[in-house]
């Protein structure tokens, strides 16, 4: 695994250069070598001290599964950076997930130990028939600091053997969880260092949860290539300034939500961003009023806007524009196939398949019946698009395309018709079953607005099939935890008649 290697070497050449930096804590390369092995001594005495430990996932080819479930991103990173060096897998689950989520892929994964703060799930496990640990993160803590002999020395591991279990959902279904080898993560951080710039010695700031898997990945990939990773439980525009100004940080990877607020927080105080050179925002057709903000509030400061799945890895990119267009990277296959499995001709809508050598293997037994590759090496986690003289757009997932009037319908580029226009704020595109069309496309908004206003700007940007036959307004769209709104339960929502017709 590239993270411990790079880890040992830059310890024993550099040991000052900053490793993980938090709000108030911070560790320097050997201090987080040394860190690991107090670390890892307290989570192997806790695995070994059960006398009925749960069964791992299969996937996990026997090696016990540590679980963070706190709100520390510091410590999730710390935790999850010194396991990389030992016989451990570790994952990251999300403390805001619904109980029952986070109930159920603890047990079915065969996670023995989670690091949880929660008394809730505390309690529901202890009443379940589950096995396994759960410790509170100021005893985990404790025990550290009271480790007499620290395991020895992280070292760098076979690359076959299984290295994270990460989860594809968590909010909207039962998480699906799977699994990354170490080999597989060699593969992913070649493709991301060679495109996204996490360079060495470059501090890149990642705040936000690190169960987003964007987030996790800026760790790992900033310590597997030398550099030093600022974290952040969440993001405040002034503190974030400060800090940028502070540790001289030129590299930033967030949501693009929070780029967003990176714009606005860099238009009050300009000042605190001269360092800043490159914004990474993870998540395809990154909004184009994000992207002027940005370019316009800070215009030496370069954006990339990365397409990838956590199960694949990193897909490719956009740089310009509006961000629709995306250019595959050169080691990655790309393929639109039709619903016959085909390959669908040259701009027509269907399922992007990928190839691509960080791609993992399949999902963890028991979490779900959904396939995630072909016995070609394709793999496809359903988002559909089309691919145009080289270069690939994003329509969404297989239930954000609506077939109406016999027309293939994107609702996410119905809803990016709607970035400008001034003050509606979010949109969700929805379709409603009609006897005569198949599907009616509906167009749900937050805000107030004119309707004829409304439809005027959608005909003049879209297609006929594509402007929305109806508009419904709702006080609060539902969202994730994450913050991305939930198209299937805005369908429930204006079908039990809570939306307000316009």
């Amino acid at each position: 695994m590239p993270i411990t290697s790079t880890v040992l070497n830059v310890a024993g050449n550099n040991p000052e250069q900053l490793a993980l930096v938090g709000s108030d804590e911070r560790l320097t390369y050997s201090e987080l070598v040394e860190d690991s092995r107090r670390m890892f001594a307290v989570v192997d005495e806790l695995h070994r001290a059960q006398t009925d430990p749960p069964k791992p996932a299969p996937e996990t080819d026997g090696i016990p599964i540590t679980a963070i479930s706190i709100n520390s991103a510091f410590h999730t990173s710390r935790i999850i950076a010194g396991l990389a060096g030992y016989r451990a897998v570790s994952a990251t689950i999300d403390p805001r997930w619904p109980l029952t989520h986070q109930i159920g892929v603890i047990r079915v994964t065969g996670i023995g130990v989670i690091i949880s703060d929660s008394p809730t799930l505390a309690e529901a496990l202890a009443s379940s028939s589950w096995t396994g640990t759960v410790i509170s993160l100021a005893d985990f803590r404790a025990r550290e600091e009271a480790v007499v002999e620290p395991a020895p020395l992280p070292s760098v591991r076979d690359e076959a053997e299984p290295f994270l279990m990460l989860f594809s959902s968590g909010t909207t279904s039962n998480p699906k969880a799977f699994i990354k080898t170490r080999q597989q993560y060699r593969d992913n951080v070649a493709v991301s260092s060679a495109h996204l710039e996490p360079l060495p010695g470059v501090a890149t700031l990642a705040p936000g949860p690190v169960s987003y898997s964007l987030t996790l990945y800026a760790i790992i990939e900033s310590l597997a290539t030398g550099g030093s990773v600022h974290v952040a439980d969440e993001f405040d525009p002034i503190t974030m300034g400060r800090r940028i100004e502070a540790e001289a940080i030129s590299r930033v990877v967030a949501v693009p939500a929070v780029v967003r607020a990176l714009a606005e927080a860099a238009r009050r105080d300009p000042g605190r961003f001269t360092h800043l050179d490159l914004v990474v925002t993870g998540g395809a057709n990154l909004p184009a009023s994000i992207r002027d903000r940005l370019g316009e509030i800070l215009p030496e400061t370069r954006l990339i806007s990365y397409y990838g799945a956590a199960e694949i890895g990193f897909i490719g990119d956009s740089r310009d524009g509006d961000g629709t267009w995306i250019t595959v990277y050169p080691t990655i296959g790309a393929q639109i196939r039709d619903e016959s499995g085909a390959e669908a001709p040259e701009g027509e809508l269907g399922t992007l398949w990928i190839r691509a050598a960080a791609c993992s293997y399949g999902y963890v037994t028991g979490t779900t019946d959904a396939v995630l590759g072909g016995a070609d090496g394709w793999a496809t986690v359903d988002d559909q698009g089309r691919i145009e003289n080289g270069r690939l757009q994003l329509a969404g997932r297989a239930g954000d395309i609506a077939i109406t009037g016999g027309h293939k319908v994107s609702l996410p580029e119905v809803e990016r018709a709607f970035e400008t226009y001034d003050n509606l704020g979010e949109v969700c595109a929805i379709a409603l079953e009609d006897p005569a069309l198949g599907s009616l496309i509906a167009l749900v908004i937050e805000a107030s607005a004119d309707k004829a206003s409304l439809l005027d700007h959608a005909r003049a940007r879209l297609a006929p099939q594509f402007v929305p036959r109806r508009i419904y307004r709702l006080e609060h769209l539902p969202r994730t935890v994450g913050g991305k709104i939930r198209r299937v339960e805005t369908v429930d929502l204006i079908m039990d008649g809570q939306g307000q017709r316009l």
